[in-house]
């Protein structure tokens, strides 16, 4: 054989071995399934683990929520880096939302009403004088119907005509996929009426490990030149401000308890960071929102999203009341959620970008959380 015919078969099973290892590499993450228990009127729900060999994720359907991640350090050593309980159980009591997917409304709606099409709405009252999440019984309390993907798992919910308020036959589905660093998220939905929709995931992050103190030596960067003032309730005022010169300029990396107790009006009335950050990135364009770093673990958490906000939360309301996994006891600022959105409000905005969905149109957005470390 000639050295050009050696020369190309050498190529065809170098071209070969490269597709072998990204096919195995794709396909990697083993996924299996398990009871979590039951609801009281006997509805079972499960329990999908996903592990890729370096990351394992457990993802239930109750709330289509992530149960727990367990990521390694700059050592190698494996720590659970979300707030979670070891059962079904510490999730049906009053729990603010660990893990979990929230809808249909993520975040609050003023008073509790909203108009479209020149109809007002009501919806149930959860917090102060205002609904929050959903209502009282929101995409987190329902079972989703779950199933086996490549990967990962997918969790499918219809919220029917009139669910807390909401018009419309909705349809969500929220697929879970770990490859390599990246657990990745897509929710899609479609309805059969005009109504509006926020769907986001409620994960409470430790990056020491859950139960291991409080995140205030944790550094933080949000990609956002501008935020979303609240009032008294918690409610946008309506004003986009510019970030810089506050406490909540995070363009470039800050210690989360440099400015967390700051003499300022919008930290007061949240105890802490409680915000929406406005996005820099285009809209619907996927790119990196917010980088959390935790300097003992050397752990990051990157996160990735074609939102156009996010809401940064200290953990400001958990007062050691909870106890989770392992029997961690869960601290005031235990915890913080980079909870990506479209804004709070924005039925009652017409100003914000809308969150309104018609038949024949699919909702689609993304998010990913990226895991990693950094040496000392």
């Amino acid at each position: 054989m000639s050295a050009k015919g050696i020369r190309v078969t050498g190529a065809i099973a170098v071209f070969f071995m490269l597709t072998l290892s990204a096919m195995t590499m794709e396909a990697k993450t083993k996924v299996t399934e398990a009871s979590f228990g039951k609801m009281p009127d006997g509805t079972p729900v499960d329990i999908y683990t996903l592990n890729d060999g370096k990351i394992e994720a457990r993802i239930t359907t109750y709330g289509a929520r992530i149960v727990s991640i367990d990521a390694p350090d700059r050592n190698g050593k494996k720590a659970d880096i979300v707030l979670g309980f070891d059962s079904l159980e510490g999730y049906l009591g009053n729990e603010p939302y660990f893990g979990a997917i929230v809808g249909r409304y993520g975040n609050r709606i003023a008073k509790g009403k909203f108009t479209l099409d020149g109809k007002t709405y009501s919806l149930p009252i959860n917090d102060g004088p205002n609904t929050l999440h959903g209502g009282r019984k929101g995409f987190d309390k329902v079972v989703w119907k779950g199933k086996q993907i490549p990967n990962g798992v997918e969790l499918t919910y219809l919220s029917k005509d009139g669910e807390q308020g909401f018009p419309g036959n909705l349809t969500s589905t929220v697929r879970y996929t770990l490859v390599g660093d990246d657990l990745k998220i897509e929710y899609s939905a479609t309805t059969d009426k005009d109504t509006v929709l926020n769907l986001t995931n409620h994960s409470y992050f430790n990056l020491a490990g859950q139960g291991s103190g409080d995140i205030l030596q944790h550094v933080m960067q949000i990609n956002a030149s501008h935020f979303t003032p609240v009032d008294a309730t918690l409610i946008p005022t309506g004003e986009i401000a510019p970030v810089e010169g506050t406490p909540f300029d995070f363009r470039t990396p800050h210690v989360i308890g440099e400015r967390i107790n700051a003499d300022n009006q919008q930290i007061h009335r949240a105890h802490g960071y409680d915000d929406n950050w406005v996005l820099d990135h285009p809209a619907g364009k996927l790119s990196v929102a917010a980088i959390a770093y935790e300097p003992n673990s050397g752990r990051t958490l990157e996160v990735l999203t074609t939102q156009p906000g996010v809401q940064f939360y200290t953990g400001n309301f958990l007062d050691g009341t909870l106890k989770g996994i392992d029997g961690k006891v869960y601290n005031r600022r235990g915890a913080f959620c980079l909870e990506t959105q479209h804004y709070p409000d924005s039925p009652n905005h017409p100003s914000f970008p809308t969150t309104e969905l018609k038949p024949g149109q699919q909702y689609h957005q993304v998010t990913i959380f990226r895991f990693g470390t950094r040496a000392k």
